[in-house]
């Protein structure tokens, strides 16, 4: 009984306990709560944050990041012959107070990186993708080719920098190496860069202002026209909300730059199409791309049977002379020759070409001011020097005279420049070789073997050396040259090795032929052979010596001929008029006989008295042939040193006298 008093007890006691403290906890004011303990939360990056270096550079921040790579197939032991795929990010920031007009920026690779894809900038020399750019590459802007100050744009990074995205692939890195870049180069005019800086995957610089460089007042927005072997302008003269109309003037600015039958290559960047033409004309007459594509989603009433080409990389061509007055084709200024473009010194009026197009865009880019030139310019002739062509640059509008006979000028819509020079292309062999021959020696030094490529080597050797031949086989071609060689060789006691060496399988070949050497002066011969179907017109040669033999220049017998002492003392010569033209092989004789002009030079030694002709002084170093620099032998006819004998009587005089001497000696 007491011990269930005692229990109910200290039950009523707990529950009488619990009610006062709930009604406590409903009477009494809240006040601040114990703070509670909070993990504390990861810094976010900000996404528009930029690295200190670049924060603290006034003027332009460049950078390179390597990103990642991935082994290649095949995957071989052999390191060096390993290939990744490797992505990378290039930035150009201008932190300065100046307008950084047309930023041109070098990436100094060195692990024979093969670049793939570009994006947000093109390649400087505009060649296609894939492309070998292991000593290194530029890379300028397309779209934006300027970039402004923060200060003008409120700090818009879209305005005032440049991201290039890169992906290729690269070889002989090893598994755990970071391949890097040797260096990187702001490669603009009045920019100074110090060594870059590298940590782990990313290389940074700040290049600045040259204290000593001084800058040129600019009175317009765009820079001036650039100098070039060759100058491309892209000439906009009307536009409208939906096409344009822009005139192409191609202007060869070398003395030794031509042109034949030029085919004129880009690519298009928007879809843009070309509606009409004058002045020239596409290769392939084109319009699937365009019904089947954004234009012909766009433009549904249009007639696109009348429309000249929709290809995104069309290839266009001169007009034949007969249509340069035809009303819908020609009429234009310097149009309609066949794609001949020759240098200011043979012919001022026929040193550019110039055609016109109206070219229509598709969206978003419909209004007037909304003109992009395309991109990738390329330019060839058959048989010239290369090209290399940089991107479309903005440069001040065209000027040209008002066509109502005011005394006004008229200032185009836009304008822009792409510049070409010219380049020694190692993807292909030249295509024109020369023999060297003298007085004083029997054989003729021919064409280097393969000196214009060798397609079918089985044969023949492409790496031995070429023989010595007989002068009148230079007449031959040189497939039917195999038995007077052999002949030649078996009397002259030359060595034939069991595998003959390759022709030079050149279209034009080149003979310089030392005629004459005397105390005041001496003469060659040069001979043009043309072993092509295809004549020369208004064709041209050029020759240059070392130690300045061509100052000696007299006279040219049979050609034009001119000494140009500023172009490395160029002995410069084309074909008389109504003989200036090199005719193409006759296939009707047996064997065929090849095209060929000849001439007789004469030269002074003056100015040159020290110069020894047997010794290989009368020698051309370098000899073009319409612009393409051609291939030479890599010896040349050796004489005795008497330049009045072509005997060598002073080992002939020595074997009779040396019996007698020894005789003399011994009694």
């Amino acid at each position: 009984m007491t011990n269930a008093f005692i229990l109910l007890l200290l039950l009523l006691l707990v529950f009488l306990n619990s009610n006062g403290s709930e009604a406590q906890n409903k009477t009494q004011p809240r006040g601040p709560k114990a703070p509670v303990a909070k993990p504390k939360a990861k810094a976010v990056a900000d996404p528009d944050a930029l690295p200190p270096a670049a924060e603290n550079c006034n003027g332009v921040y460049i950078s390179y990041e390597f990103h990642s790579r991935k082994k290649e197939f095949p995957h071989v032991k052999n390191v060096s012959a390993q290939s990744w795929a490797f992505n990378a990010t290039a930035v150009v920031l201008n932190t300065g107070r100046e307008i950084l007009k047309r930023w041109k920026l070098f990436i100094k690779f060195q692990h024979d990186e093969i670049l793939v894809n570009v994006n947000g900038g093109v390649l400087f020399d505009g060649e296609d993708f894939p492309v070998s750019v292991g000593n290194g590459t530029h890379i300028v802007g397309g779209s934006n080719a300027d970039l402004d100050t923060s200060i003008n744009t409120a700090n818009d990074l879209t305005q005032i920098q440049a991201e290039i995205q890169i992906s290729g692939t690269q070889f002989g890195v090893r598994t755990n190496g970071i391949p890097m870049p040797k260096t990187i180069k702001l490669e603009n005019d009045g920019y100074k860069c110090p060594p870059p800086t590298t940590k782990k995957s990313s290389m940074w610089a700040c290049c600045k202002r040259d204290k000593k460089s001084k800058l040129k007042e600019k009175k317009t927005k765009y820079l001036p026209r650039q100098k070039g072997d060759l100058t491309i302008a892209y000439d906009v003269q009307q536009a409208y909300d939906n096409n344009y109309n822009v005139e192409v003037t191609m202007q060869n600015n070398n003395p030794l730059g031509r042109l034949d039958h030029w085919n004129l290559t880009w690519e298009w960047t928007k879809g843009e199409f070309i509606y009409n033409m004058k002045g020239a004309f596409t290769r392939e007459i084109e319009y699937s791309g365009c019904v089947n594509g954004v234009a012909g989603q766009y433009y549904k009433d249009m007639d696109f049977s009348k429309v000249w080409n929709c290809q995104k990389k069309p290839i266009i061509s001169d007009m034949p002379p007969e249509k340069i007055n035809d009303t819908q084709l020609g009429q234009i200024p310097y149009c309609c020759r066949n794609g001949t473009i020759l240098p200011t010194l043979m012919d001022e009026s026929q040193s550019k070409s110039v055609f016109q197009m109206q070219v229509f865009k598709v969206p978003p880019d419909m209004n007037k001011t909304s003109i992009f030139p395309p991109e990738k310019w390329k330019i060839m002739g058959i048989l010239n020097p290369d090209y290399q062509c940089g991107p479309p640059l903005r440069v001040d509008p065209a000027r040209t005279p008002d066509t109502r006979g005011l005394d006004a000028t008229v200032i185009g819509i836009a304008s822009w420049q792409i510049v070409c020079n010219i380049t020694k292309s190692s993807k292909r062999s030249t295509r024109c070789c020369v023999s060297f021959s003298a007085y004083y020696n029997d054989s003729v030094v021919p064409c280097n073997t393969c000196a214009c490529g060798c397609d079918d080597t089985d044969h023949c050797n492409p790496n031995a050396k070429a023989l010595l031949l007989p002068p009148e086989a230079l007449l031959i071609p040189f497939q039917n040259r195999t038995v007077k060689t052999l002949a030649w060789a078996k009397l002259k006691h030359f060595h034939t090795p069991k595998k003959l060496p390759c022709g030079d399988n050149c279209g034009v070949s080149l003979n310089w032929h030392i005629a004459s050497d005397h105390k005041g002066g001496w003469s060659a011969r040069i001979t043009l052979f043309n072993w092509e179907t295809t004549p020369f017109q208004n064709w041209f040669t050029a020759l240059q010596f070392k130690r300045r033999v061509g100052i000696g220049f007299e006279k040219v017998y049979s050609f034009n001929g001119t000494f140009l002492p500023k172009l490395n003392h160029t002995v410069f010569m084309q074909g008389i008029e109504g003989a200036n033209y090199l005719l193409g092989i006759d296939n009707s004789s047996n064997p065929k006989v090849p095209g060929k002009q000849q001439s007789v030079i004469s030269f002074t030694k003056k100015f040159t008295p020290g110069i020894k002709i047997p010794k290989g002084d009368g020698f051309p170093s370098k000899v073009f042939f319409n612009g393409e620099e051609c291939s030479l032998p890599t010896q040349f006819p050796i004489g005795n040193g008497n330049p009045h004998n072509n005997v060598d009587l002073v080992h002939a005089l020595l074997l009779l006298v040396l019996p007698f001497i020894i005789n003399h000696i011994m009694y």
